[in-house]
């Protein structure tokens, strides 16, 4: 008999603290430099607008400070902290960790993308929450809520699934609802093979579909105002040369990709050492910010841009290595 089969499983480190605490907001110490101007971004809004219509969905993530008893370093939560600020919040309760590191927080975060966040609303919305209260938690107007239910409606199933992880702006999926199922589909492909979700190669798909793959009761002219044949034309010329010089960056790809992996791997674990942070943020809140910044690199891809015409391009070859994010 193996003699592995009479030993017990290794027991696994518990990462946070059975019971949550409630600490003094002055006691917390955030590990990174904090931005004014973040105060005025989007995300910064909607965490205050959901705390003040639900509370927090995530409790901050703190770990005591070795030096002393009284305070915590913040892992996790650096804009939930100074919302609680700015509401003049003395007490909130926080996830405390058994392990002084960041990495694990930002690593694994996840944004919501829009077809992801259709369906928490119409979930929410079958659920009896009101119009109003979804409004208030995600700070939108009732019209914005609205077209996000009816974000899937003349949407065919398989762009659904195409799209339902990536990050595009709704106005995507207004421009492909003027398409017919097939071409729909033949479009997320097109944008899911070339990792490219903006606006302009929306409309640059629409207005190279031919009409007999447009559904005639949606189409308007004014959708295709902004795009004439010249300007596919242009972008086709400025895609090819894309590609020529895509080919150049390839070639030193490898080396590069190497020194940024070796280079963000070494900050990454300099920043998970709380006194090196903590003396970083006091002393140099300069270079901790650019520290910060290249070791939540998330990924670094190289891909061939489109080539050929817009009609009838495949996706072409595609080269990349991908990390998981540390955001």
């Amino acid at each position: 008999m193996n003699d592995s089969a009479h030993h017990s499983p290794r027991a696994l480190a518990a990462a946070f603290e059975s019971q949550t605490r409630v600490i003094a907001v002055k006691n917390i110490i955030p590990l990174k430099a904090f931005d004014k101007e973040i105060k005025q971004s989007r995300r910064y809004h909607q965490i205050r607008a959901s705390f003040d219509a639900i509370g927090f969905v995530e409790y901050p993530v703190v770990v005591p400070n070795p030096s002393d008893s009284e305070t915590y370093f913040l892992l996790d939560g650096l804009l939930r902290l100074h919302v609680l600020q700015d509401r003049k919040i003395t007490e909130v309760e926080c996830l405390v960790a058994t392990d002084e590191e960041a990495y694990t927080y930002n690593k694994h975060v996840n944004r919501l993308a829009p077809v992801q966040e259709h369906h928490m609303i119409v979930r929410a919305v079958s659920r009896g929450v009101s119009m109003e209260r979804i409004s208030q938690a995600l700070d939108l107007e009732p019209v914005s809520v609205r077209r996000r239910i009816r974000l899937l409606d003349g949407i065919c199933p398989e762009v659904a699934r195409l799209l339902e992880d990536k990050h595009c702006p709704l106005v995507i999926f207004e421009l492909i609802k003027h398409m017919t199922p097939p071409r729909q589909t033949e479009a997320a492909e097109l944008m899911v093979g070339q990792s490219n979700y903006t606006v302009v190669f929306a409309r640059a798909l629409l207005a190279a579909t031919p009409p007999d793959q447009l559904t005639p009761a949606r189409m308007t002219k004014s959708v295709l105002s902004n795009v004439t044949r010249e300007d596919i034309a242009r972008l086709e010329r400025e895609l090819a040369t894309t590609q020529q010089r895509t080919r150049s960056v390839e070639e030193g790809y490898g080396i590069d990709n190497l020194t940024l992996t070796v280079t963000k791997t070494y900050l990454a674990k300099l920043l998970r050492n709380s006194p090196i942070s903590a003396w970083l943020g006091k002393n140099r809140p300069d270079f901790l910010a650019e520290f910060q910044s290249i070791a939540e690199i998330s990924s670094l891809n190289v891909a061939n841009p489109i080539a050929g015409s817009i009609t009838g391009m495949k996706p072409t070859s595609k080269r990349a290595v991908h990390r998981q994010p540390l955001a």
